[in-house]
């Protein structure tokens, strides 16, 4: 089956090569038509709210952040009460308890619920792999490029406050999964619109929600979730090794080609061999990557201090707000959906393979991702940032300009640095195609069925896809499927909200679980 999949993708790829090669002009017809078509959704997704006379904030981030304040009050911060239990869990201290059959429980919850796939360490990965990417390298760049060091501020509080977002949905998740007789898990925000909301009395409604995600997913997962990915890692590659004097100079496709069949060479064995890939290459990406930061912070050790005090004082003043909610949460966060995707709902798609009986076990190992991807791999980028003088306050980057800046930053300690990071963003990329094209997977199932030959359909597209956004410059395409992204959080919260007692009904029993076992 890999073979048959690796030729057919390499000739449907060597044409749209060969296609682009004969047409130069055909990336700018269309994005043009492209952006006539959507212009109106990308629009209508990100239309702000006016602060002052030149300030706004797009709804969308509104809602998300206002949700995240909500879900923080009322589970009485879990993100930082249960971060403990998070931890022990994730180490599997709590193993024996996960195998429990929960003594009250549901007859629909116990139906569905058993073995799973992944543990919670590999659910974790699978998940941190598409979180963690090109927001934690060029979107924080670009988010202090406008709002200067005080952006950082307000990036780790959004952070903070969103563990507790990622708690309820993947907990969620987990809940109301199914499980096929092969053993196979379908989760995800599809599945508790469609059952949680059908419990309170309102099928037509989760129905109606569930398909609408479903939707945007799967277009989110072919555009933000793979084209921007891999074009990001193309561009970094293309400029470490040397720009127009770079052997793979304008030959995206190639590189593309060589991501597709990589990325097809993984997802083909379902979310069991993407989770034994994320298990390794998140913790070895975000080590390589921290290690590089680290080295730079010990160069400049003494210049620390000075970085933390601008942060802090940065926060109040009126570039450090505008940085923190209109740098970060727009242009960092847009270009990496929303960086943690806490309350997208695509996170709790690979939580829900979990093995275990209790939900509540899984939405407190999810609260770690924002702590992860945010709190700590983000600030320190922000601080080499800082530290090393790269940026110029004021000044409007691209996302390539950003990942540029990110690399001229680890130069400025040692001169191959930025190869290190040419290897970190092209396995950040990576991930979180794998780990997208998973969510897409999940979501195209959903809407056209749960067999192999459908779900090889889905796969293929993916990786062509892959070639396509490596070898092309289709902005409209990608803001569009960035407004997708984003647009899946709409009927998301609307679950989150409605069913935010339940999952409270989970995190008791989980507790009282924990209790009894000591």
């Amino acid at each position: 089956m890999k073979t048959k999949f690796t030729l057919l993708l390499f000739f449907a790829t060597t044409l749209i090569a060969n296609a682009q090669e004969q047409t130069k002009g055909l990336d700018n017809q269309i994005n043009e038509l492209f952006s006539a078509a959507t212009g109106w959704f990308v629009s209508a997704i990100f239309a702000g709210i006016p602060i002052t006379d030149t300030l706004s904030v797009p709804w969308v981030l509104v809602v998300l952040i206002l949700g995240a304040l909500y879900f923080s009050v009322y589970f009485k911060f879990i993100n930082f009460t249960g971060f403990k239990t998070a931890i022990n869990v994730v180490r599997g201290k709590y193993d024996d308890v996960d195998k429990q059959k929960p003594q009250e429980d549901i007859l629909e919850t116990i139906k569905v619920e058993g073995e799973g796939e992944v543990s919670h360490f590999q659910a974790l990965t699978a998940a941190l792999s598409a979180t963690i990417g090109l927001g934690n390298i060029a979107g924080v760049a670009i988010a202090l490029s406008i709002g200067g060091a005080g952006a950082t501020f307000w990036m780790i509080l959004v952070g903070l406050l969103g563990m507790a977002t990622k708690f309820v949905e993947c907990t969620l998740g987990v809940k109301y999964r199914e499980i096929a007789e092969d053993g196979t898990v379908f989760g995800g925000p599809m599945y508790y619109l469609k059952k949680g909301i059908g419990e309170l009395g309102f099928a037509k409604l989760g129905k109606v929600l569930s398909v609408i995600f479903a939707i945007m997913c799967v277009g989110g997962s072919l555009g933000g979730g793979n084209m921007f990915q891999v074009n990001q890692a193309f561009k970094l590659f293309e400029y470490v090794t040397g720009g127009e004097q770079s052997f793979i100079y304008g030959k995206g496709w190639l590189f593309g080609l060589v991501m597709a069949i990589l990325v097809g060479v993984v997802i083909i064995g379902g979310i069991k061999k993407i989770a034994k890939v994320t298990d390794k290459i998140v913790p070895l990406m975000v080590g390589v990557y921290i290690l590089a930061i680290l080295v730079i912070l010990g160069i400049n050790f003494s210049e620390i201090p000075n970085a933390l005090a601008a942060i802090w004082n940065g926060a109040f003043s009126p570039i450090g707000v505008a940085g923190g909610f209109v740098g970060v949460l727009i242009q960092g966060f847009k270009r990496a959906a929303f960086s943690n995707e806490a309350g997208i709902g695509s996170s709790s798609i690979a939580h829900s393979a979990v093995k275990t009986n209790y939900a509540a076990s899984e939405g407190l190992v999810a609260l770690l991702e924002p702590f992860i991807d945010t709190v700590v791999v983000c600030t320190m980028t922000a601080l080499v940032l800082i530290i090393t003088g790269q940026l110029t306050v004021g000044t409007a980057i691209s996302d390539e300009q950003g990942a540029i800046l990110t690399a001229k930053a680890l130069e400025s300690g040692v001169s191959w640095f930025p190869y290190v990071l040419a290897v970190a963003v092209i396995l950040f990329a990576f991930s979180s195609m794998i780990s997208w094209s998973y969510y897409g997977y999940q979501a195209w199932s959903y809407l056209f069925g749960r067999d192999k030959r459908t779900g090889n359909v889905y796969k293929i597209i993916f990786c062509m896809f892959t070639v396509i956004g490596a070898a092309a410059t289709l902005g409209a395409v990608v803001n569009f499927s960035d407004a997708l992204v984003f647009a899946m959080m709409v009927p998301n919260m609307i679950g989150l909200f409605l069913l935010a007692p339940k999952v409270k009904e989970e995190l008791k029993r989980y507790k009282q679980a924990i209790i009894n076992d000591k």
